[in-house]
């Protein structure tokens, strides 16, 4: 597989916790239709296909840089607040998985092929997830 680096704009949306629920006894786990992890896990299999990624069976490298946009209550008029986190509140692993699952049959067969995993997450001022495969 060529290298690739795509962007995928908005906020990023991590993996949520599956809800569990029994239907005609049996458990099952699921996150809700209405949960925008489906929609933002669709965008980044647009862009890895606009990007030219092809499902390969060999080992590959992933670089998820994952920028949120600071949320207005962590300033002031005078800029950031004191109080204000360095880094925003959501798990990396989790957006990693929601990334991962979204490109399984996109650019890898399945995620097992991933072999370097790199997750990183800021602020900054456009919500954006930017991934390189190689």
């Amino acid at each position: 597989m060529k290298a690739i680096t795509f962007d995928v704009p908005g906020d990023p949306v991590p993996q949520p916790r599956a809800r569990i629920s029994t239907r005609g006894g049996f458990g099952r786990a699921y996150v809700p239709h209405k949960h925008p992890v489906h929609a933002y896990r669709r965008a980044i299999a647009f862009e890895a296909m606009k990007a030219g990624a092809t499902p390969g069976r060999g080992s590959v490298s992933v670089v998820i840089d994952a920028v949120f946009v600071r949320p207005k209550y962590h300033k002031t008029k005078k800029g950031l607040k004191a109080s204000a986190p360095e880094l925003p509140r959501q798990d990396v692993d989790n957006v990693a998985k929601a990334v991962l699952d979204a490109l399984n049959g996109v650019a890898w067969v399945d995620d097992t092929q991933v072999q370097r995993l790199v997750v990183e997450k800021s602020y900054g001022t456009e919500g954006r997830t930017t991934i390189r495969i190689s």
